[in-house]
């Protein structure tokens, strides 16, 4: 008899309370991993996570190693898998950390499915550091402004310190087989496009933790002051690791309060990650709808396909722009001021859908997750969480000039952008938007 730790989004050993629990069967544990691509709550990874679910995996893999423990690879739809697994292996008990968006319907199922089958199964507080349940209005409501959520989140009990990897770590007597993670083919082939990915970026437990250190001992000093400045190595880039669970926000938390530096800055980009997840929690379907349901009448430009190509291939004659999709393109990963400043420009200036944008985003960004991402752009398309939203519109010019003033970062990624025939008038478009965003506010 074993216990199996189902790994999701949380591909790390420490603060991992799923795989404490687990460690504490002294018939060992199974370490398990199910690529589900076709249960209908489960999001699809888009290309570039995908990529880095492939290193992530290898990563954990070694890791488990040390320990003798094997990373159980299966694929196909969990609610089969994983019932499959508990009678190979003659499992007890399955745990597993919480998921907070639309899958969590298809966690609620296999615990009832597995408890009627005489199995224990748990699940724990680990992605987030306050559960969606316990931060609400007066109502009982989830905060629909960010600063007020924020508020409540810091006057509530300080997250749990993070627990340190289990140290009776021990494999179970009898392990499953585990499938060939290359032969699941993450990594796409055709066009080799993630070739850069391995400049930019080092996937694991241990790199997260690296980095989140090295952040603290040098930029977090000027992150409130240059953190909108792509050219400077001003942020900690641990939104990729964050999304993968290599490492807990409730460790990067503590580890920063301890850092004896100015840090709530910083912090609060972490509550902007919480603010998006419990905003998930309730509106599961936060890349398919608009929260604001005005919107989903919105007059939208139809067509557009060679504007949105343009948009993606980082040919709009606007720099920062261009430079943004370039650098996502190449790394997977665009500066966050400037994915403001890029999103803007296809939903206002184009006037395209903000799920044309969100997919690609989706497709080609290492930390795409289903909170985030579709939050972010509903927050630029002023059909999300926001105050006073339609007006907001990010001229690129402006932003270039304030935030890139002497090139760097243009001249990086798309030094021959100012050639280019820019693709719309940034004052007219402006005003197509401005008109159709009117339109639908009475």
């Amino acid at each position: 008899m074993v216990a199996i730790t189902w790994f999701r989004d949380d591909l790390r050993l420490a603060d991992h309370a799923a795989l404490s629990a687990a460690a504490k069967d002294p018939d060992g544990i199974v370490a398990l991993y199910v690529l589900d691509d076709e249960t209908a709550e489960v999001r699809p990874l888009g290309s570039a996570a995908r990529w880095w679910l492939h290193e992530s995996l290898q990563q954990l893999e070694r890791s488990l190693a040390t320990y003798s423990i094997p990373l159980i690879l299966r694929r196909g739809p969990a609610e089969q898998v994983l019932p499959e697994v508990v009678s190979e292996v003659g499992a007890t008990a399955v745990h597993w950390n919480r998921r907070y968006g639309a899958a969590r319907a298809l966690d609620a199922r296999l615990k009832e499915s597995l408890t009627a089958r005489g199995i224990t199964a748990h699940s724990y507080h680990g992605n987030l550091l306050f559960e969606p349940w316990t931060v609400t209005n007066s109502s009982g409501d989830p905060y629909a402004v960010y600063s007020a959520f924020w508020r409540a989140c810091l006057r509530s009990p300080e997250p749990d310190h993070p627990l340190p990897i289990p140290t009776t770590l021990i494999p179970g007597g009898q392990q499953p087989y585990s499938e060939d993670l290359t032969a699941w083919n993450l990594q796409p082939v055709t066009p080799r496009w993630w070739n850069g990915f391995h400049d930019r970026w080092v996937p694991g437990e241990a790199k997260a933790l690296e980095k989140l250190t090295h952040f603290l001992d040098s930029a977090v000093t000027r992150y409130h002051e240059e953190r909108d400045f792509p050219a400077r190595s001003a942020t900690s880039e641990l939104s990729p690791h964050l999304r993968f669970g290599e490492i807990s926000p409730r460790t990067i938390w503590h580890i920063s309060r301890a850092a004896n530096q100015e840090v709530e800055v910083f912090l609060s980009e972490l509550g902007w990650r919480e603010f998006a997840w419990h905003t998930a929690y309730a509106f599961p379907d936060l890349h398919q709808r608009s929260l604001n349901q005005k919107y989903q009448d919105f007059p939208w430009r139809k067509g557009g396909g060679e504007e949105v190509q343009a948009w993606q291939q980082g040919n709009t004659g606007y720099g920062i722009v261009d430079a943004g999709m370039r650098e996502l393109w190449q790394t997977g990963f665009m500066h966050n001021r400037v994915r403001m400043v890029a999103a803007s420009f296809l939903t206002k200036n184009l006037l395209v859908d903000w799920r044309v944008g969100e997919e690609w985003f989706w497709d080609t960004l290492v930390d795409a997750d289903e909170a985030s991402n579709p939050f972010n752009w509903q927050w630029v398309a002023g059909c999300g969480r926001d105050a006073s939203p339609y007006f907001r519109i990010f001229n690129p010019q402006t932003q270039q000039k304030k935030f890139d003033h002497d090139g760097l970062y243009v001249n990086c990624w798309a030094p021959e952008s100012a050639n280019l025939e820019p693709l719309v008038d940034l004052s007219h478009s402006r005003g197509e938007a401005l008109a159709a965003y009117e339109s639908i506010r009475h």
